[in-house]
């Protein structure tokens, strides 16, 4: 027999001490880029047959009593998981019911220490690696959300459970990996919508609230301060908390810097105009890495060595571990870890530029991505989970 598995239960199970085997079922090139944690590849397809197949199913599984299937929709995965149930009665065989795209939409939300009288919970968008933010005053109960994803409700029930009423809502950023959720939930809840004010710059055409450089948010009795750190973006703003926590987005993350390419590309304005001043070409995002050096070495680690970075980001491996910490648990760092210990911190400039000229493959669909963001574009919701399934990639 056959039953259906929620991608949150999934999580469990890959969290847990319980034995089983999860069977990926989607194309080889697919499954390569971007897996759950432990899963292992038998290809196959939705009009496939299993005849002939078996023994090649068994030995691929290998000795367990417990057979999880999962593709990208649980289509091929329901396909696999009935036709191997009329075959054999020797597995208890689950189907991850609705894939991948499932997957995408797991979060935890934790809370991150840092201090009396401050409330900061973490929200963890698994599969992406995504970390948005509830920062609140535990004596007034108002907060602020920072950086949510379309998943709008995650955010809503993270600061319910932790008794704080949202009352802003802040984006670091025009984002180029997943689409942003904060206009929307600003507009739901009748609150302030920010950005910063050098968004302006890159034709947003989505109404909000304009946040200067150094500017000072009051949420309840805390203080949030807006710090503008260009480099993976024109428009990047970090945020620091009561001179205790700093939200870097982008900037920085827990183990490596934001990629600068994305917005600062060979073929965009501002790299031709770098490339033209210098008279020669252009590495790929050098203006972009030239702003974040400035940025990371200027302003962020001239911050006090003890205070708290909170990443908006967590690199995701193609097996689909966090390369930082672990789901569940705080993902931070500190200004003093981050300077001693982040091996491109330590590069001279030349290098750093060079170091983030080959940061990799791109986010998917980020151009896309970043039109919806920036409300030139729209699309059903559908539509758009369909352009962040994939890794993430936000990490030079």
């Amino acid at each position: 027999m056959v039953t259906t598995l929620t991608a949150d239960r999934l999580a469990e199970l890959v969290d847990g001490d319980e034995s089983f085997a999860l069977v990926d079922t989607r194309p080889a090139d697919s499954f390569e880029s971007w897996h759950v944690p432990g899963a292992i590849h038998f290809p196959f397809g939705p009009d496939e047959a299993l005849d002939g197949r078996l023994e090649e199913l068994r030995e691929t599984v290998g000795d367990t009593a417990r057979v999880v299937t999962i593709c990208a929709k649980g289509i091929s995965s329901g396909t696999l998981a009935t036709q191997l149930a009329s075959a054999t009665d020797e597995y208890e065989i689950q189907a991850v019911d609705g894939g991948m795209k499932a997957w995408s939409g797991v979060y935890e939300a934790v809370e991150v220490d840092v201090g009396d009288g401050l409330v900061v919970v973490q929200v963890q968008r698994r599969a992406k690696g995504c970390l948005g933010y509830v920062v609140g005053c535990e004596a007034t109960g108002e907060a602020i959300v920072v950086d949510p994803t379309a998943d709008l409700e995650e955010f809503e029930v993270a600061a319910e459970e932790a008794g704080l009423t949202i009352t802003g809502v802040i984006d670091t950023h025009v984002h180029a990996d997943h689409v942003s959720g904060g206009r929307e939930l600003a507009d739901v809840l009748e609150v302030p919508y920010y950005l910063g004010e050098h968004a302006a710059g890159r034709d947003v055409q989505v109404a909000f609230t304009p946040l200067g450089r150094n500017e000072v948010l009051e949420v309840g009795e805390r203080e949030l301060k807006a710090l503008y750190t260009p480099g993976h973006t024109s428009d990047m703003l970090s945020l620091l908390v009561d001179d205790r926590a700093l939200l870097t987005a982008d900037t920085l993350h827990a183990g490596s810097t934001g990629r600068t390419e994305l917005e600062f590309s060979e073929d965009s304005e501002a790299q031709r105009a770098s490339e033209h001043s210098s008279g020669e070409a252009a590495r790929e995002g050098e203006t972009g890495a030239r702003l974040l050096y400035e940025t990371l070495h200027r302003t962020i680690l001239a911050m006090p060595e003890n205070v708290v970075v909170l990443p908006g980001h967590v690199a995701v491996s193609a097996d689909g571990a966090f390369e930082h910490g672990a789901p569940g648990e705080p993902i931070t760092t500190t200004i003093r870890a981050a300077r001693t210990e982040m091996d491109a911190l330590q590069l001279e400039e030349e290098a750093f530029v060079d170091r983030l000229a080959e940061a990799g493959e791109k986010p998917a669909n980020y151009e896309a991505i970043i039109d919806l963001n920036r409300g030139v574009d729209s699309k059903a919701p559908e539509e758009r989970v369909e352009l962040e399934l994939g890794p993430n990639n936000c990490s030079a």
